[in-house]
């Protein structure tokens, strides 16, 4: 984020000297021989005048160096050592202050620029305009002005006056450019939507330099690269919740809350879910430079919010009500809270176990068999009571009926069963699988038990096999403790009659 802040901090830079350079330079030609010092005149008295053909030359020189067609900076600082060395006292300090401005602004010495333009900018844009009297001199001194608060509080280590001096000449060029850009000073060679377009600059610049000062702050703790260190962050945080309070529109600023918030997530669960709200806000705010995101990081930043918000929630479900909500306040409202997955879960499970105990009880074994196996059964359900309060522990529906005589393996029977094979199916679970053996202790059953019968019973874990599928043995020394519905056994088949003798035929008598 700050890679992308100080990349656009020098692309403006040079983009709106370069529209300057356009629009002022029609203006230029024409103002130029009012700008220029009259040579000394014994006889005549002016208010401001230069005290010789010296000066007069000096200034000339200071003027051509900073020609916006062709600005020369360097020589033009040169020119203006020269000037002041030879001239201290002069009726055109401040027009020299302007040039000085210019100068270091243009040789990226922004400390310096910021510094000298603190007296011409004292009372604002009458302040200004009475100092120096021409606007191709004032707006070239304000763009350089505003582009070295730029470059100070993206690069450099600017004086908390300087940042003031920053903020200040920015609101200045925002109220000259609207001031300056009227019909009635536009050139006949540009056209409206350029004239337009350059009182869109000069505002860009001005916003982009408030927006620079106004992460100084916090950027200046975070240090560069920035710091994962939560403490750091911490303090980072105050910094840019402070300078977002006082910018609520900016998407950029909110995402620096955001990204600081984000960083304390594992000091703090809550700064997780702050930072939702934050990137949330960074993606509703007004887009587009300089305060807000531009196309390409909205789009990263709100398939990020996404990504996060669904971790932390387990869908993005609600996604859409949180980007309404964060559109109307630039800090989370008190009491703001994103249920977490886990969270939703476990209301899911108090819910599950209100309404269904006996299912609830099975799926929290069922569970722990699936994850620890033959361990917990060892050690948590062999030989244990299992009985439930009120009602029978565990609950099914009937697979199947055997009948087991001695050691013997149990056989499929069609009636009087001592043991049922029992399906409990959990929510989302298909299929009737048998999961529980039920044993009867004390005898068979009388009856038949139709396959799909509900079934509830309290017993004891007896054995546990986990392959080929998952089935637990219990047994039932009572048969009080079984709920099951059964049926009559069907009657015997009748016995099969012997076939009447042929006529005729005669029973034979000893060997006859």
């Amino acid at each position: 984020m700050q890679k992308y802040l100080r990349t656009w901090s020098k692309m403006a830079a040079v983009a709106v000297l370069g529209a300057a350079v356009m629009l002022v330079n029609a203006h230029y030609a024409l103002a130029a021989p009012q700008d220029a010092p009259a040579k000394q005149d014994p006889a005549a008295k002016k208010p401001k005048g230069v005290k010789d053909n010296g000066e007069y030359d000096i200034y000339n020189d200071v003027i051509k160096d900073a020609n916006p067609q062709a600005p020369n900076y360097k020589k033009l600082l040169t020119d203006l050592d020269t000037w002041t060395q030879k001239y201290p006292a002069t009726d055109y300090k401040d027009e020299r202050d302007a040039y000085y401005v210019q100068g270091y602004g243009g040789t990226a010495q922004p400390g310096k620029a910021l510094d000298v333009v603190k007296g011409l900018i004292a009372g604002g844009v009458p302040g200004i305009k009475e100092k120096l009297t021409s606007a191709p001199l004032i707006l070239p001194t304000l763009v350089l002005a505003v582009a070295s608060a730029a470059q100070a509080a993206s690069t450099g280590s600017p004086t908390p006056d300087q940042l003031d001096t920053g903020d200040k000449v920015a609101h200045v060029l925002l109220d000259y450019a609207k001031e300056w850009f009227v019909p009635a000073n536009k050139n006949a060679g540009l056209t409206d939507d350029q004239w337009a377009a350059g009182l869109k600059q000069m505002q860009d610049t001005a916003n982009g330099a408030l927006l620079q000062i106004a992460l100084y702050p916090g950027l200046s703790i975070l240090g560069k690269p920035s710091s994962k260190d939560a403490a750091t962050c911490a303090k980072a945080e105050v910094a840019f919740v402070k300078a977002l309070q006082d910018r609520p529109d900016s998407g950029q600023i909110a995402l620096q809350v955001a990204n600081a918030f984000f960083c304390q997530r594992a000091a703090s669960p809550d700064k997780l879910q702050q930072a939702v709200y934050e990137y949330a806000r960074a993606v509703v705010s007004p887009q587009g430079p300089p305060f807000g995101l531009d196309a390409a990081n909205q789009k990263t930043f709100d398939d990020f919010l996404k990504r996060t918000y669904t971790a932390l929630h387990g869908t993005d479900e609600g996604l859409a009500e949180l980007k309404d909500m964060a559109k109307n306040s630039p800090l989370p409202p008190a009491g703001f809270k994103i249920k977490t997955a886990g969270e939703i879960q476990a209301a899911k499970d108090a819910d599950f176990q209100k309404n269904n105990p006996q299912l609830a009880m099975w799926e929290g074994i069922e569970n722990q068999l699936n994850e620890q196996g033959q361990a917990y059964f060892e050690s948590s359900l062999k030989d244990m009571d299992v009985h439930g309060e009120g009602a029978r522990a565990l609950k099914g529906k009937v697979v199947g009926m055997f009948l087991k005589v001695g050691d013997k393996p149990a056989k499929p029977t069609a009636c009087n069963p001592n043991e049922l094979l029992v399906a409990i199916p959990l929510p989302g679970q298909t299929g009737d699988v048998a999961k529980v053996k039920l044993h009867l202790v004390t005898g068979a059953l009388k009856g038949k038990v139709e396959n799909g019968t509900d079934v509830q019973w309290d017993g004891v874990p007896t054995a546990f096999t986990k392959t080929p599928s998952l089935l637990l043995t219990m047994d039932l020394d009572d048969k009080s403790k079984l709920d099951v519905a059964t049926t009559a056994c069907p009657p015997p088949p009748a016995p099969k009659k012997s076939a009447a003798p042929a006529a005729g035929a005669t029973k034979k008598k000893g060997g006859e």
